[in-house]
């Protein structure tokens, strides 16, 4: 057994860490602390002074109080929801090897990337007036919770099975089968054995999808109409349609504080229940279903992904030909003079280029935040960080956007004309996910191995290169993957920083949606389906990539 660390080695591993967390913490301090402080204090902040009364005022409201509880229940529904349906599906893609697996897993992830706006007009084409299950059985969903709840889960269901599935995929199965051996039945190992070591990843899917359904704005927009209403809309309504600035710099305090609440609590669960865990090569743990319980689940889990992901997919396609055929796809090659100052399809360039600059943004911040946050010794104020890595994930995406527009307009950080602009709004929400899909595969590295490395002379440099990247790469893989998807489909901010002659794919949808007409709507369709070809594109590369013959991880 390698000696333990000495004083002065423990002392420049944190100092290592702090190094490595100067880029993430100058990141967010500049592009999320900056802004939202901004937006807040233009709010709050009357001839100088502080209008803090106006909390109490604010939280006096019967409306606000509704709001607050209908976005906390609904949120906590929604995430238990997508648990219950999603895990089997992780535990498919990460233990079973059939046809067609790399295909079902693009399909699967398609619908994260699609914005919220195109999401509930999907389901409202399901189950609102005039939709298919209006028309073959007269059941209406869309004055119901259920609409945003099943919505929630069509839009989550991948969060889930990327990142519960990249660890389970990569635990050795030899230990539930030495538990069993030991005369566990199957339900006492997998309890016992596989559940506290996939904790860490539920946790954190558990957070993610909780965030995203806790800020819901496109689907309950949509799906709720006026019955329902979350933080998020309610923000959006006093920002932009009564324009009670105050009142909307209330409600983004209360959701900060709600979610840095929920983030506080994450991190000590969390930190409590990992530990290192045996990982193996993912290609060696999937096999081929075996017996009749293993098929059945394989087809359940398919049966789920026609039913909850494919159809409104296929509403969608449907939708974008309608009777015109080709028309609306070859309307999108055509300036239109109106909203547009270019043809619509040139927001697919647009989109790609910004994806892509954002996911280099979020893999170079979001892994060095990683691994910095590795070791579970890290003092407090790097464990405190790693709560505030999510918060992107938890404030209104409206006050992120204008906090954009106000904070970064004069030197020296006059970014307005710059189209960088875009993909630093979008790798604030790519970050998160890169942190939360590479922490718990780094934290599950034995610390002995790298204490080995060090021992016979290797640089930390090189103990990490030969130590942990190998076990990362994978989990590297997916977190970039989740980082251009989210790029792909980021509306909330962007749709008040993206400029008229080069919009991305989910603002020119928004803004061919908000249009009336025929072709506006069977343009939007149109473009929708474009934005799910390219999503698929890209997750069938990033798939063929992730799953090369080299017995990388």
């Amino acid at each position: 057994m390698p000696p333990a660390p000495s004083t002065a080695g423990r002392a420049k591993g944190r100092a290592a860490r702090l190094a490595l967390l100067a880029v993430p913490v100058a990141f967010f301090a500049v592009f999320f602390a900056y802004p939202v402080a901004a937006i807040v204090a233009r709010g709050l902040k009357t001839d100088g002074s502080w209008q803090l009364g106006r909390f109490a005022e604010v939280l006096a409201q019967p409306d606000v109080r509704q709001v607050l509880w209908f976005t906390t229940w609904q949120a906590l529904v929604s995430t238990a929801l997508t648990l219950l349906i999603a895990l089997p599906g992780a535990y498919v893609f990460a233990r079973f090897d059939f046809p067609g697996k790399q295909l079902l897993r693009a399909v699967v992830t398609v619908p994260f990337v699609l914005p919220t706006v195109v999401v509930g007009s999907a389901f409202m084409a399901l189950v609102g007036r005039g939709g298919l299950l209006h028309e073959w059985w007269g059941v209406r969903l869309d004055t119901t919770v259920w609409a945003i709840l099943l919505a929630h889960v069509f839009f989550n269901y991948a969060v889930v099975v990327r990142t519960v599935g990249g660890l389970w995929a990569q635990l050795d199965p030899r230990q539930e089968e030495a538990a069993r051996m030991l005369g566990a039945s199957p339900a006492k190992a997998w309890r016992r054995v596989t559940l506290p070591a996939l904790a860490p990843a539920v946790a954190a899917a558990a957070l993610m999808v909780f965030l995203f359904t806790f800020t819901s704005f496109g689907v309950v927009q949509i799906l709720g109409g006026p019955a329902f209403s979350t933080l998020e809309v309610e923000i959006y309504r006093q920002t932009s349609e009564i324009f009670d600035l105050p009142t909307a710099a209330v409600l983004t305090m209360i959701q900060f504080v709600a979610v840095g609440a929920i983030l506080a609590l994450h991190a000590w669960t969390v930190r409590r229940r990992e530990s290192a865990l045996r990982l193996v090569d993912a290609s060696v743990t999937a096999r081929r279903p075996r017996g009749a319980g293993q098929w059945a689940l394989l087809g359940a889990v398919v049966a789920t992904a026609a039913v909850l992901l494919v159809a409104p997919l296929a509403v969608l396609v449907e939708r974008s030909f309608g009777a015109a055929g080709l028309g609306y796809y070859r309307a999108l090659t055509r300036e239109d003079g109106g909203v547009f100052l270019v043809a619509p399809i040139e927001a697919v360039g647009n989109s790609l280029q910004y994806a892509f600059a954002a996911t280099a943004i979020a893999v170079v911040v979001g892994g060095l935040a990683a691994v910095a946050l590795t070791r579970r010794d890290a003092g407090r104020l790097v464990r405190g960080f790693d709560a505030l890595l999510m918060l992107p994930l938890g404030v209104s995406a409206v006050t992120v956007g204008f906090g954009f527009l106000i904070a970064l307009d004069e030197p020296p950080l006059d970014l307005r004309a710059s189209w960088m602009l875009v993909p630093l709004a979008q790798a604030l929400v790519g970050v998160p996910f890169v942190v939360r899909t590479m922490l718990p595969v780094l934290r599950a590295v034995d610390v002995r191995l790298r204490e080995a490395a060090a021992v016979l002379g290797a640089s930390p440099w090189r103990a990490w290169r030969e130590v942990d990247l190998p076990m990362v790469r994978r989990a590297l893989l997916i977190a970039a993957g989740f980082a251009f998807a989210v790029s792909l489909g980021e509306f909330g901010a962007t749709v008040f920083i993206a400029r008229p002659d080069n919009p991305t794919l989910p603002v020119a949808v928004a803004r061919l949606l908000g249009r009336p007409g025929e072709l506006n709507y069977g343009q939007a369709m149109a473009l929708s389906t474009v934005l799910m070809i390219v999503c698929a594109v890209a997750l069938l590369v990033l798939e063929w990539l992730r799953t090369d013959r080299t017995g990388e991880f």
